[in-house]
């Protein structure tokens, strides 16, 4: 199978995956979630995806287990269809489960019928205050874990109950090997941040036709995931962000998501992205999108007085800019990377532009 990269960060390139890297990766999430013949998952994940496929598709069926394959998601529909499939588990990235979790207050009465094993998250962060909404709702614990194309989708993952779901982690390594390497190639201790690097029988040999990003990212047998985090001495993995993703303002290093986090403290924050802008003297400025909760009012100073209680002023965003909805990519992931360029933000002023 050949997948593209979903070029977040950058250009998407062409990644091959072989039969041995699908067969290591289904087995893998199989072994995790402890798939049988009795589990039933309603997959909402689209299928030209690594996630839908390996996740919601090839790990259950490689099990014995039923997959409720749906048109493609539908939050309207979402609930109608548990009554029609009696799902024990499904997986979606974060912009699903928000919009789930935003209707369910209308559906009680389908979440009292049907008793879910665990609900599953990947793909990209997902909020410590939506977890907490998503384990209420449908009285399972929620599953996150950490994928990619080059890895046939599974990393890591936090394990079912009775082990430990350490809440900001993804997980332990559920498959490859996982490690910190810092920038000078040495590997790093527990709580010591660098770069994620992994191997295994799951990891791609090397992307299509271009040799550049092959000699950038797999390097002595380990692939560089270009992603930032930590490993506690539990072996539990936290990612602290995307390099590409990091903030540069005028030399201090600031990262999205930990801004994100804070934002959606507010009680009229419904969802956030934060992002840099082009910024003269400093390089970079840090900036952010907001989706309000319906009926709630705020302004942008004081959000900005919510954020300068808990950071430094420096990661405190200059600009907030109030919107209806944030731009998403094809799989529903989030969009930081040349979001100021998309809609004309720059040097504190914004000039206006679509998503």
């Amino acid at each position: 199978m050949v997948l593209h990269t979903s070029g977040t960060t950058s250009k998407p390139k062409r990644v091959p995956l072989s039969v041995a890297n699908l067969c290591a990766s289904a087995n893998n999430i199989a072994t995790t979630l402890q798939f049988s013949p009795a589990d039933i998952g309603l997959n909402i994940m689209p299928l030209f995806h690594i996630h839908g496929l390996i996740a919601g598709l090839l790990a259950p069926l490689s099990a014995g287990s039923q997959v409720f394959c749906t048109p493609g998601f539908n939050a309207l529909r979402f609930f109608s269809w548990m009554d029609e499939c009696h799902p024990s588990w499904y997986t979606a990235v974060p912009t699903m489960h928000l919009a789930i979790a935003t209707r369910a207050k209308h559906n009680a009465a389908v979440l009292a019928r049907h008793q879910l094993r665990f609900v599953r998250s990947s793909s990209s962060a997902l909020p410590p205050q939506l977890i907490d909404q998503i384990e209420t709702l449908f009285r399972a614990p929620l599953i996150e874990a950490y994928g990619m194309t080059e890895a046939t989708h599974q990393m890591a993952s936090n394990p079912l109950p009775p082990m430990p779901r350490k809440r900001g982690s993804v997980g332990r390594a559920a498959g490859p090997e996982v490690r910190i390497r810092s920038e000078d190639g040495q590997f790093l201790g527990p709580d010591q941040p660098g770069e994620i690097v992994i191997r295994g029988a799951n990891v791609s040999s090397g992307y299509e036709s271009n040799p550049k990003a092959n000699q950038e990212s797999f390097v002595d047998g380990w692939f560089r995931t270009g992603d930032q985090g930590v490993m506690d001495a539990d072996g539990y993995l936290s990612i602290t962000g995307r390099l590409k993703e990091i903030i540069n303002r005028g030399g201090e290093k600031v990262s999205p998501r930990e801004i994100d986090e804070i934002l959606l403290d507010h009680v009229s924050v419904h969802q956030v992205v934060v992002f840099g802008a082009p910024h003269k003297r400093l390089g970079e400025e840090v900036a952010a999108m907001v989706v309000l909760h319906e009926g709630h009012e705020c302004s942008e100073r004081e959000l900005q007085q919510f954020v300068a209680q808990r950071v430094a002023s420096y990661k405190v965003p200059k600009k907030i800019l109030f919107v209806d909805e944030l731009p998403k990519g094809a799989t529903g992931k989030l969009q930081r990377i040349g979001l100021a360029q998309r809609i004309g933000l720059g040097f504190g002023s914004y000039v206006g532009g679509e998503f």
